[in-house]
C-alpha cells in the first residue's frame, strides 16, 4: 500500500491545490518500509489526483482541500483523510496505528469565504483548515 501527504518541511502541507511535494509511503504488513518526497513539477488541482493515482497511491493524508479535488480523489479510488495537522511522519504512524485525526468532512472553496477571494486572505489566516 502507498499512502501520500501533502508535504512541506516535515508538515502536512495545508493546501492541497497548491502542494508542491507530496511524502509518498510505501507500507508492507503494517509498517513503513520506504518513504520518498515526490515532487509535483508544477501539477496543480485537478492534475493532483491523476498524478497521486500514477504513483500507486491508495491513500491521501492532507490538511484543507476543496470540493473538486475531494470529487477526483474519489474517482481515482483515493482514500481521503484531510484536516489533518502536524508531522507528516507522525501522522501517517496514526494511521497505521488507527488513531489518526481526521475531517472527512473537509471541504475548502477559497471563493466562498467570508473573508474574500483568494487575494484578499494569506492561506494560514483563515479558518478551513489551511496553514
Amino acid at each position: 500500500m502507498k499512502i501520500a501527504v501533502t508535504y512541506e518541511n516535515g508538515q502536512v502541507f495545508q493546501h492541497f491545490g497548491h502542494t508542491a511535494e507530496f511524502k509518498i509511503y510505501t507500507v508492507e504488513n503494517g509498517s513503513v518500509t520506504k518513504s520518498e518526497v515526490v515532487p509535483t513539477l508544477g501539477s496543480g488541482h485537478g492534475a493532483l489526483a491523476g498524478f497521486l493515482k500514477e504513483h500507486g497511491v491508495e491513500a491521501l493524508i492532507c490538511g484543507g482541500i476543496g470540493g473538486g479535488a475531494k470529487a477526483a480523489l474519489a474517482e481515482a479510488g483515493i482514500q481521503l483523510f484531510g484536516g489533518v495537522q502536524g508531522s507528516a511522519d507522525d501522522a501517517v504512524a496514526a494511521y497505521l496505528s488507527d488513531s489518526l485525526s481526521y475531517n472527512a468532512d473537509i471541504e475548502c472553496s477559497h471563493h466562498s469565504h467570508e473573508h474574500g477571494s483568494c487575494g484578499e486572505h494569506h492561506c494560514g489566516e483563515h479558518e478551513c483548515g489551511h496553514r
